[in-house]
């Protein structure tokens, strides 16, 4: 895709996105390039093996020597449930088609259950790098309750072949201590055996929601991600944030007038900059979430998705609905057009 079509997708936004310049300069940043593995993680305490699995990562795909990285996530069959998340394309019940989707799609690696990678391991492992997502929220109870529990162990995602393991905590909730405790532990684990480790940075609390909905807000997924970052996540999966002045609003907590006058501003990419700061200034990589599928806008909102992330300073998109809830080559081009705004040397760090 070239920057006209890209231009043309971003619509009336195009020159905003594409010709703002942040407030936080670029050069205070560890930002993406061909050798970020080696010029900011091999300093840091990660082993050889896990080096070796963050490269696997890196390697792969259209993406593979660039820095960034495009991942396919699907766990929605227990986050969500089965037939929310597969009805409007049921191939992908069967795991080998999820798989199939990152492969054609040019991902650098899929993220999945246990059970789902576990069931193709022996035919996918070496194919694509596998990320084991261990724990979910166990959507089937009566009322609906949100805590993430452990659904799977580090070993055994070890034993069949996943480079990774990706958790999620809720931040902000009434089970978050438990739930860092529990992560740092596993996240401990997966390094001692070699293995990187993804962190989902997710806020959930009523009381984030004043008058607007605070559960996106930089500030507060900023500090989310620098909680994320302190249990050593090597990568945090975040949402994009879409306001700001979540601690001002809901009154709680400390912060600084200064985020919001000299590390931020309301622009998109002002606001993801801000996400990437806390991730110790970008050493750890920023990969912001997808969205839900709405359907006919998806091209065009993944690709402004991946523009603010790119031109933020972070490090690649993880997008699952958008792309499975759809027919397989339609899914993978929408992969490879957000694979494209990486690859597109015109859209530069702003």
């Amino acid at each position: 895709m070239d920057t006209s079509k890209i231009r043309e997708l971003l619509g009336s936004d195009a020159d905003d996105l594409l010709n703002h310049k942040a407030k936080v300069n670029k050069e205070m940043l560890h930002l993406p390039s061909p050798d970020f593995l080696d010029r900011v993680w091999a300093y840091s305490d990660r082993n050889p093996q896990t080096l070796r699995s963050l490269a696997a990562i890196h390697n792969n795909g259209r993406l593979a020597g660039t820095g960034y990285v495009s991942i396919l996530p699907v766990d929605q069959g227990i986050e969500h449930s089965g037939g929310a998340s597969f009805a409007p394309n049921p191939i992908y019940f069967d795991p080998e088609n999820i798989v199939k989707l990152a492969i054609e799609g040019g991902c650098n690696a899929v993220a999945s259950t246990f059970g789902v990678l576990g069931s193709v391991a022996r035919k996918y492992a070496h194919k694509i790098p596998f990320i084991v997502k261990i724990n979910h929220n166990n959507f089937i109870t009566y009322p609906s309750k949100y805590d993430q529990i452990l659904f799977a162990q580090v070993e055994e995602s070890w034993n069949l072949g996943a480079v990774a393991v990706g958790a999620t905590i809720y931040f902000g909730s009434e089970e978050a201590d438990r739930q860092i405790q529990e992560i740092s532990e596993a996240f401990a684990r997966a390094h001692e055996l070699g293995m990187a480790t993804i962190l989902w940075c997710y806020l959930r609390n009523n009381a984030f929601k004043a008058d607007k909905d605070y559960h996106t807000s930089a500030d507060l997924t900023g500090q989310a991600n620098h909680l994320g970052v302190t249990i050593e996540a090597d990568i945090i999966k975040q949402k994009l944030p879409t306001n700001n002045g979540g601690y001002k609003a809901i009154k709680f907590g400390k912060t600084h007038d200064k985020v919001y006058t000299d590390l931020s501003s309301d622009h998109p990419i002002d606001l993801c900059r801000y996400q990437v700061l806390n991730n110790y200034a970008g050493r750890a990589g920023l990969i912001n979430s997808g969205g839900e599928s709405k359907g006919a806008g998806d091209l065009a909102e993944a690709v402004r998705t991946a523009v603010i992330n790119k031109r933020a300073g972070g490090m690649g998109l993880i997008s699952g609905r958008k792309a499975f809830q759809r027919p397989m080559n339609e899914g993978a081009a929408l992969l490879q057009a957000i694979q494209d705004v990486y690859l597109n040397k015109d859209i530069t760090i702003a």
